[in-house]
């Protein structure tokens, strides 16, 4: 889809006064709104995606699985309050908020999840070890998926 055709559609909105239109075309989903002053905001563009194997676990050790189901009775997971893409850190070049084995305090920013062009700092709401960062860098989450598990402390 290019600009032209783009324009073309706006021209179509407000000829027939529609507030919001979507359409899909070649894995390119566009959905065009318009504000409450009339004017026309577009959403982020989405591809399609097919269906994609689920993410490997890693195996641990054996000896370590019996203290490790203990432990993970008492784990903690920070979860993603919005739909968006999951970011560890402030910018490509900067270095990740926390690591696997880092502790996090209270209220500490562990990673960022865009919504809309917005970049919303999630913050950790309990003070413990990171054990485990269930999501790859800009990778999409669902609202309520796990972002990272930590062991309280």
């Amino acid at each position: 889809m290019n600009l032209k055709e783009i324009k073309e559609i706006l021209a179509l909105m407000n000829e027939n006064s529609l507030n919001e239109i979507e359409i899909e075309r070649d894995g390119l989903k566009l959905k065009l709104k318009k504000s409450a002053g009339g004017m026309v905001v577009g959403a982020p563009t989405h591809y399609a995606v097919e269906s994609l194997p689920a993410p490997k676990a890693v195996p641990s050790a054996a000896p370590a699985a019996a203290n490790g189901a203990e432990a993970a009775k008492n784990n903690k997971d920070i979860k993603s309050p919005m739909v968006g893409t999951f970011y560890r850190s402030p910018s490509p070049e900067a270095e990740s908020f926390v690591e696997v084995g880092q502790t996090v305090e209270i209220g500490q920013v562990v990673c960022i999840v865009e919504a809309m062009k917005l970049m919303n700092e999630i913050k950790s709401e309990v003070r413990g070890k990171i054990t485990e960062v269930a999501v790859q860098n800009a990778e999409p989450v669902e609202f309520g998926q796990t972002l990272f598990v930590v062991e309280p402390l």
